[in-house]
């Protein structure tokens, strides 16, 4: 399941929309470097086709850390951010409203994971989607693998993305 492609996916989205200054939440908790790198080369990938600049934002899950990014919002420049998903977006977006900055007008964001609660927010949250690929192409790839052990390798991509537009971008 590459990861990369939540992040092509959710700059893509932006980019579409006029965006060209995106900004990445890095999450600082353990254990989410893997995605988190990985989408950030995604959304590099995307941007790099689109001459758009990509700055990555270091946040730890918390309202102090995100109410200290927004504060130098204005410095930075941005005009979009992906966060690396709905949650540090919903808590990105407060702290970013909070300090004046109108969302989607001055900043679009745009989550990852499509929560429920995104949906329940003013403005509405734009994320990217993310479902396993149906079964029957893994199930072919494992049956094949074992009565056929040794055959040629096989790649399946696993993780469809799609973003869905709402308000906030």
């Amino acid at each position: 399941m590459d990861q990369r492609r939540v992040g092509e996916c959710a700059v893509e989205h932006l980019l579409a929309r006029g965006r060209r200054h995106i900004g990445v939440v890095m999450p600082q908790e353990p254990c989410r470097e893997s995605f988190s790198e990985t989408r950030l080369a995604g959304a590099l990938r995307a941007a790099e086709a689109a001459a758009a600049r990509i700055c990555p934002l270091p946040l730890r899950y918390e309202e102090e850390s995100a109410q200290l990014l927004a504060a130098r919002w204005s410095e930075l420049g941005l005009d979009a951010v992906f966060a690396y998903n709905d949650e540090y977006a919903m808590l990105m977006m407060r702290a970013l409203q909070d300090a004046g900055v109108d969302v989607p007008a001055d900043t679009a964001v745009i989550g990852a994971d499509d929560s429920l609660i995104g949906r329940l927010l003013r403005p509405r949250l734009s994320t990217v989607r993310m479902e396993l690929a149906m079964p029957q192409p893994l199930a072919e790839t494992i049956d094949r693998m074992v009565h056929h052990p040794g055959g040629p390798p096989v790649h399946h991509d696993l993780l469809r993305t799609s973003a869905v537009h709402r308000e906030s971008s």
